[in-house]
């Protein structure tokens, strides 16, 4: 339990110096306001849900912490988890930017409202990892999963994903850019591409799930898609 709880917060560790690293270097100052918030409001979200994992439930968390492109097993799922890594940091790159050669300008507020919208994103992933406690970092079933339908799965069969991408579409105006608002979208559609695959994969390896797709028509938008 200690190694595990070692390797998540080395692993958080990790990726916040990351993105600050991403924030602060490309912005050139450390008087990045938007991004020291959106640090803040990121590293608290994660904590408290792997606070929740340690606590309530280690073996998701030990299946959370297997995470990135090396360890997806198919060639295809790790291109997809590459491409999503490099969109990813690129967002903050951007943002960073922007803010160097003040290329646009988000009003304080609209900043502040939309780090209430990242942290609604982490809300309905921490409402995931509660009702799921299957929701492994890589694509792969374990010998007893059984199909979960309750909670956010009734009304999206990805709600992880769903959650992410809120986070994703808010997080350029939370860091004060206009010009990184688009940045977002061909990253959902390397998720898109990437649950796409996962469906075919739980279809072919997960009893009962032809079955859910049925009950629950929209993959990641409610009532669109």
């Amino acid at each position: 339990m200690g190694s595990l709880i070692l390797k998540s917060i080395l692993g958080l560790a990790f990726l916040m110096l990351v993105l600050a690293a991403a924030l602060f270097l490309s912005a050139g100052s450390l008087n990045f306001w938007q991004a020291w918030v959106y640090l803040a409001v990121f590293l608290v979200c994660a904590l408290l849900i792997t606070a929740y994992l340690i606590k309530y439930d280690p073996k998701l968390l030990a299946r959370r912490v297997k995470a990135g492109p090396a360890a997806e097993r198919q060639k295809s799922q790790q291109l997809i988890q590459s491409l999503a890594s490099l969109f990813f940091v690129g967002l903050f790159i951007v943002a960073g930017l922007d803010y160097r050669f003040h290329w646009s300008e988000v009003p304080p507020a609209v900043s502040l409202i939309s780090d209430g919208f990242v942290v609604l994103g982490f809300f309905v992933v921490f409402l995931v990892f509660r009702e799921n406690s299957y929701t492994s970092a890589v694509i792969e079933v374990s010998k007893d999963q059984k199909v979960i339908a309750s909670g956010p799965y009734r009304v999206v069969r990805h709600p992880m994903y769903a959650g992410a991408s809120l986070l994703l579409l808010f997080s350029p105006l939370a860091l004060g850019s206009w010009v990184a608002a688009p940045l977002p979208l061909p990253l959902i559609l390397v998720v898109a591409a990437r649950l796409l695959g996962e469906e075919r994969y739980l279809s072919e390896n997960l009893s009962g799930y032809k079955g859910y797709r049925q009950e629950v028509r929209c993959r990641l938008v409610p009532f669109i898609w």
